[in-house]
């Protein structure tokens, strides 16, 4: 099953099923993340900072591909509530959208 390391998380693992958005795998492991419009792709609040793996996400949405073609996202960073994820992936979340409750390793 396709895996997402969240490495500022203390490397925490959350494994993504099929048809499963990364953003649902997270919630579904109980991990809080922002997602200020409600995880539905009006915001950039649930990016992640790709650091390996970025092969393994799905095809850029839509979505996705506006926020980068007007520079609200990086060629490393995914938005979880629209992204899929097909093999093992890590990442960071970014320093912008910590939750100011959340333990952070770094």
């Amino acid at each position: 099953m396709p895996k997402l390391i969240v490495q500022n998380l203390a490397n925490r693992q959350v494994e993504v099923a099929g048809g499963q958005t990364v953003f649902e795998a997270l919630q579904a492991a109980g991990i809080d993340w922002m997602h200020a419009c409600g995880a539905k792709g009006r915001c950039t609040t649930c990016r992640l900072v790709v650091t390996e793996g970025l092969e393994h996400f799905g095809a850029l949405t839509a979505t996705e591909t506006r926020y980068r073609d007007n520079g609200r996202l990086q060629q490393n960073e995914r938005l979880l509530c629209q992204a899929t994820l097909h093999g093992k992936a890590s990442g960071l979340v970014p320093e912008q959208t910590k939750l100011p409750h959340q333990q952070y390793s770094f």
